[in-house]
């Protein structure tokens, strides 16, 4: 007796092809063969099955099965096929005899790892499952343990179960799963991404010129580069950088949480709505920044996506991972191909980076001795190339903090916390998508010369800095949408030449000569 019909899916990076499971259960030899291109891992669920069906209470055929996974050409990965490979097997067998008989008729889906004592155990990759499902109309039955993660899908019906007799009671009539309940999302729409762990801004004392430009990157989603001394609060501040941004809202949280899904790591439920921070170590290879291996995974930039990549000691990145930051920075996307297959996965990421001046990190500091020769120290910034820099918005120099104002007790603006901060980077992002539908750092092309069109006395400073210091067209443009935002932040109409020459002032590189 044969069956056709249970429904399921494969992960293919942010794709989920449906993928029809296709039991026969005939007289002959006693063999159990998978078909339809399984990984190692579905190939195991042989013996994952044939346990947990006997170990349920239930007979395992003596004949001839044949699992056939539909379409043959779709590689098949992932320990949740042992659910509907089950379900199949109990159908074909007459052991499971639901009203119907046609599951796949009911629009259900199946998904679960099943342990040898038949209960079901969470597996990653779901919530792309999940949002498939409900683009198609379908419900799902899938593990307990993965309701909470599927349930962020708005508009699906999902039923989580413990065991393998659970299920069977559910698809018989006998006794019906409940719909999961989603759970409530408190970071959703609250200030500051609900990064409520973030620390905080006014423990940081000094460095107002750089905590100025925190706030300005924030705004606008703008890249940056700290540049100082060991000690100077360059990774503190970079730390500090997801508290000021606004919320996720739904859309984002899910587009962020599907390709965690996707990820080696899996996805967090208690982290949806939140603004990934990602820090990878400057060992990091080019397949670990960008994406790839042998399931063309996403990579750090994607892991990112909608919040913050932070590069810690930038020149100390090999060049080949750093020079293909580039085209993401400018796209918000990358392309991962390999030989059979090519995925494309979103990268609207924040650059935050991180350098010493020079090798022994001391150059220019009163407090310190830097005895790196002139050529050494054009070598180490020779490390990050032009094209690299000129995509990085603000590049700020910060000096060593002093002893008094380590002891000081604050007060001003340069000491505003981060709740404060982020109320004004809300009110900029506000005006920003009022006016154009994104942030300043995504204009391009004429959307830049309509919306950051700086005064007559703006177009002249930004025309006389592009002559004396060599602006590139790009970095020029990356002025004026840093000028745009810092108008934003100050609730300005118009860009004025303050705001152009504030801009000039946070690219420091641009203005370095490094013979």
């Amino acid at each position: 007796m044969s069956l056709a019909g249970i429904r399921c899916r494969t992960q293919l990076g942010l794709e989920a092809p449906l993928v029809h499971v296709e039991v026969n259960v005939g007289a002959g030899l006693p063999m159990f063969m998978l078909v339809g291109l399984p990984a190692t891992v579905v190939k195991e669920s042989k013996e994952r099955v044939r346990a947990s069906i006997l170990n349920s209470g239930f007979e395992f055929p003596a004949g001839r099965i044949t699992v056939n996974l539909a379409p043959a050409d779709v590689p098949k990965r992932g320990g949740w096929f042992d659910l509907p490979i089950a379900i199949g097997i109990l159908l074909a067998s007459d052991q499971l005899r639901p009203p119907g008989r046609d599951i796949g008729g009911q629009g259900v889906e199946l998904y679960g790892e099943l342990a040898l004592s038949g209960e079901l155990k969470p597996t990653a990759g779901l919530l792309i499952a999940a949002t498939h499902a409900a683009r198609a109309g379908h419900e799902i039955v899938l593990p307990l343990a993965n309701a909470e993660e599927a349930c962020r899908v708005r508009g699906l019906l999902v039923r989580g179960a413990r065991h393998l007799l659970e299920v069977c009671a559910h698809l018989e009539g006998r006794r019906t799963l409940p719909p999961a309940i989603p759970p409530a999302s408190p970071a959703i729409g609250a200030l500051a991404g609900g990064f409520a762990e973030a620390p905080d801004l006014a423990d940081i004392r000094g460095q107002a010129h750089a905590k100025r430009a925190l706030t300005v990157a924030a705004a606008g989603g703008h890249s940056l580069l700290f540049i100082g001394a060991p000690g100077a609060g360059k990774s503190s501040l970079a730390r500090r950088l997801p508290g000021l941004l606004p919320a996720l809202n739904e859309a984002e949280s899910l587009e962020v949480a599907a390709i965690a899904s996707a990820s080696v790591s899996g996805f967090d439920a208690r982290s949806f709505g939140r603004r990934p921070f990602r820090s990878p170590h400057h060992t990091a290879s080019a397949i670990a920044i960008v994406g790839g291996g042998r399931y063309a995974s996403p990579g750090e930039i994607s892991l990112a996506h909608h919040g913050v990549l932070f590069l810690d000691e930038l020149p100390e990145f090999d060049r080949t991972v750093l020079e293909s930051l580039r085209e993401p920075l400018e796209t918000g996307e990358v392309c991962v191909s390999r030989a059979a297959r090519r995925v494309q996965y979103p990268a609207a990421f924040q650059l935050i980076a991180a350098m010493n001046p020079c090798p022994c990190g001391y150059l220019g500091d009163p407090m310190g001795t830097c005895h790196c020769p002139p050529e050494v120290v054009t070598r180490y910034r020779r490390r990050i190339s032009g094209p690299l820099l000129d995509r990085l918005d603000l590049q700020i120099e910060m000096p060593r903090v002093k002893a008094r104002e380590l002891l000081a007790a604050g007060g001003g603006v340069e000491s505003a916390g981060t709740a404060a901060m982020a109320a004004s980077v809300l009110h900029a992002r506000e005006a920003q998508i009022q006016r154009q539908g994104i942030c300043n750092a995504r204009l391009a092309g004429q959307e830049v010369l309509r919306h950051c069109a700086p005064d007559q006395a703006g177009g002249a400073l930004i025309d006389a800095a592009a002559e004396k210091f060599g602006l590139s067209a790009r970095a020029c443009h990356r002025a004026l949408k840093v000028a745009r935002t810092i108008a934003d932040l100050a609730g300005e109409r118009d860009v004025l030449a303050a705001h152009v020459g504030e801009a000039l002032l946070m690219r420091a590189t641009d203005r370095r000569d490094d013979g």
